[in-house]
C-alpha cells in the first residue's frame, strides 16, 4: 500500500531519504491529478529511483498545485528525472537452484501435477534479486533499503522484501517447506538473515524493505523461519546470529505501545501482546491505517465499527487472535533456540512466558459457545481502573472470520507433553469450522461478509489455507487429518487451474470457483506470486498427490465440506 503520513513523519532518520519520500508524495499527488484515479496505482510511484539531484527534481515537478500536468508534460518529467520503479533491485540467479532438485517432492506420482510443480518451483528464478549496488552507495536516491543478501519478492507491484509473505517463501509448513522444498537451503538462509539485518537496524522487522516502511511491522514470524530453516540444515551457528535479534524483536512486541493487560472473570491478570498504541481522540486515521497494515489483513471488515466505511478503522483497539498466536510461537521458538546454544536460563523465562500466554489467549479469546477464538475490542472510552481492563464476555467479536482458527497452528509446534488444543478440543473447532460457512468450493474464505476490501469473502489467503490446515493436520485426529487434506487438495486445484488459464500463480483467489482468481482491494491483482508458490509446494510434500488422482477442478473424492455449509 501507499504509504502514510506517520511514513513521512517516522523514517529512518536520514535527512535525503526524508527529503526523497516527500517529493515522491507530491509526485504522486499530481500523477493522481493527471491520470485521474481508474488504474491508478500510488505505490508506483513512491517506489521510483531518483536519476539526478532531488531539488532540480523537486523544482522542476509540473503542476503543484496549479493546473494539473498533462499525461504527456508528467511523463517526461519522470523520464527524465527518475529510473523505472524496481530498477534498483537486479535479478539474480540463485546459485542453489536447480531445475529438479534430487528428492524433490517424492510423493507427488501424478506427471502433470509433477510438471506443474516444476513450473512454480521454477518461479524462485523469476522472484529472485538482489538490491543494486547503487542504493547503498546513494541511499537518498532510493525509498528501497540495502539489504547484505539476496532476497525473492512476492511479484508484480510488490517489488521488496515483505515480512510475512518471506515465511511462507521459505519454509511453509512444518517440517521444512517452500523454499526448503526446493532445497534451496542458501537462499533461504539469506532471506532471514535480510530480515535479521532490519532488526539490528530497526529494532525490527519491517512491513517490507522500503524507507517509507519503517514506521510499523507486519505480523511477527521470523523466529518461524529460523526454526525451519534450522530443522532442514542443523545449523546451530545460524541461530546464533539470529538469537539476539530475535529477543530484539520480542521486546518491541512487548513495548507500551503492543501492551494492554486484562483482568479475566477469575480476578487474574494477563498480558496479551497486540496492537495498541493509544486510545486517546487524537488518533489519526492514517494511524489507524498503519496499524491495519502492520496484521498483514489490509484492509477487512474484522477491523471496523462499520464494515461499510473504512473511516472506522480501529486496529488499536483490538487485541487479535492471529498475534498472539504468533508471539505465543515466537516465545516458543526462543526457548527451543536459547537451549541449544546454552542460554538455559533464557530458555526458561520463555517458556514460563508462552505458558502464560497460553492461558491468556484460552481465557480471554476462547469462546465455549462458538468453541472458535475470538478477537477482543477493547472499549474506545478508554474504561479501564489502573491500566488494566475488565473482562466482559460481550467484548468478543462474534464475527466469523478465518483467524478465529488460527491458534490450531500450534498444534505443529507446542513442545509440551499436550497440545495446544487437545484432540477433543481439536474435534471441536473442526465441527466448529465446519459449520462457520468459511468452507467453499475451492477453499477457506477469509470472512463471511463481501465489502469489496480483500482480506474478506469471497477472497482465500495462501497464509490462511496453510495456518488453519497444518493445525488440523497435527491434531492427533483422523478425521480433522482428512479435512486437513480436502481443504489443499481444493487449493491445489484453484492454483493449478488459475496457472493454466493465466500462466501466472495469483496472490489471491475467488473459493467460490476453482481456478479464479481474487479481487477486491486498493490495487488490481498480483501475479508471481511468493507465498501462494510456496503453500502450494508445502501442501504437495506434506500430502503427495497420487498418479491418478484429479488435478482439474473436480469434486471426485473431496470430504467434509460440501454438507458443511448448510449445517
Amino acid at each position: 500500500m501507499a504509504p502514510t503520513p506517520a511514513a513521512v513523519a517516522g523514517g529512518s532518520g536520514d535527512e535525503g531519504a526524508s527529503a526523497l519520500l516527500e517529493l515522491l508524495l507530491r509526485v504522486q499527488s499530481e500523477a493522481l491529478r493527471a491520470l485521474g484515479p481508474d488504474g491508478f496505482d500510488p505505490k508506483l510511484y513512491v517506489d521510483l529511483p531518483l536519476a539526478a539531484d532531488e531539488r532540480a527534481a523537486a523544482a522542476a515537478l509540473p503542476g503543484q498545485g496549479q493546473a494539473p500536468p498533462s499525461r504527456e508534460e508528467l511523463e517526461s518529467y519522470l523520464a527524465r528525472y527518475f529510473g523505472a520503479a524496481g530498477s534498483d533491485l537486479v535479478a539474480a540467479d540463485p546459485l542453489d537452484f536447480e531445475a529438479e532438485p534430487r528428492g524433490f517432492l517424492p510423493r507427488v506420482e501424478s506427471p502433470e501435477a509433477r510438471a506443474w510443480a516444476l513450473e512454480v518451483h521454477a518461479l524462485w528464478k523469476d522472484l529472485a534479486r538482489r538490491v543494486a549496488r547503487g542504493v547503498e552507495e546513494r541511499p537518498d536516491r532510493h525509498t528501497l533499503l540495502p539489504l547484505p543478501g539476496g532476497v525473492v519478492v512476492p511479484g508484480s507491484r510488490f517489488r521488496e522484501v515483505y515480512y510475512w509473505d518471506s515465511y511462507w517463501v521459505v519454509s511453509g509448513m512444518a517440517q521444512c517447506r517452500g523454499l526448503l522444498v526446493s532445497k534451496m537451503y542458501d537462499t533461504a538462509k539469506d532471506i532471514v538473515l535480510n530480515l535479521v539485518h532490519l532488526v539490528k537496524k530497526y529494532g525490527f522487522v519491517l512491513n517490507g524493505a522500503r524507507s517509507y516502511y519503517t514506521n510499523r511491522s507486519q505480523p511477527p514470524l521470523l523466529s518461524s523461519m529460523v526454526l525451519e530453516v534450522y530443522r532442514a540444515t542443523g545449523d546451530v551457528e545460524f541461530v546464533r546470529k539470529a538469537f539476539h535479534s530475535l529477543l530484539k524483536e520480542h521486546s518491541f512486541w512487548m513495548s507500551d505501545i503492543h501492551n494492554v493487560a486484562i483482568r479475566d472473570n477469575y480476578g487474574q491478570d494477563e498480558e496479551l501482546a497486540s496492537k495498541i498504541n493509544s486510545i486517546a481522540d487524537k488518533e489519526k486515521l492514517y494511524h489507524q491505517i498503519a496499524s491495519t497494515a502492520e496484521s498483514g489483513w489490509d484492509f477487512s471488515s474484522r477491523w471496523m465499527r462499520n464494515s461499510t466505511d473504512m473511516t472506522t478503522l480501529a486496529t488499536t483497539y483490538i487485541i487479535p487472535v492471529d498475534l498472539n498466536t504468533f508471539i505465543f510461537k515466537m516465545e516458543q521458538d526462543i526457548a527451543a533456540f536459547a537451549k541449544i546454544i546454552g542460554e538455559n536460563a533464557t530458555s526458561e523465562k520463555f517458556l514460563e512466558a508462552s505458558k502464560a500466554r497460553h492461558i491468556a489467549i484460552d481465557s480471554i479469546l476462547w469462546n465455549s459457545e462458538m468453541e472458535q477464538w475470538l478477537d477482543y475490542w477493547l472499549p474506545t472510552d478508554g474504561d479501564c481502573q489502573q491500566g488494566v481492563y475488565q473482562w466482559k464476555s460481550d467484548s468478543q467479536n462474534c464475527k466469523i472470520f478465518a483467524s478465529n482458527f488460527f491458534p490450531l497452528w500450534l498444534n505443529a509446534y507446542h513442545s509440551g507433553s499436550v497440545k495446544f488444543a487437545d484432540t477433543a478440543k481439536s474435534e471441536k473447532v473442526m465441527a466448529s469450522l465446519q459449520k462457520s460457512g468459511l468452507l467453499c468450493a475451492a477453499g477457506i474464505a477469509t470472512s463471511l461478509t463481501n465489502t469489496s476490501q480483500q482480506w474478506d469473502f469471497p477472497n482465500g489467503w495462501a497464509p490462511v489455507q496453510h495456518l488453519i490446515a497444518e493445525g488440523l493436520l497435527h491434531s492427533g485426529s483422523e478425521e480433522v487429518i482428512k479435512l486437513a487434506e480436502d481443504i489443499a487438495t481444493r487449493w491445489v486445484r484453484t492454483n493449478y487451474a488459475a496457472f493454466k488459464a493465466t500462466g501466472a500463480m495469483h496472490e489471491k483467489y475467488d473459493v467460490e470457483a476453482c481456478g479464479k482468481s481474487g479481487g477486491g482491494g486498493e490495487y488490481k491483482p498480483q501475479t508471481g506470486f511468493g507465498w501462494s508458490n510456496g503453500v502450494v509446494l508445502s501442501f504437495l510434500e506434506e500430502f503427495g498427490w497420487p498418479k491418478h488422482k484429479e488435478i482439474n477442478c473436480s469434486r471426485q473424492g473431496e470430504v467434509g465440506l460440501a454438507g458443511a455449509q448448510s449445517g
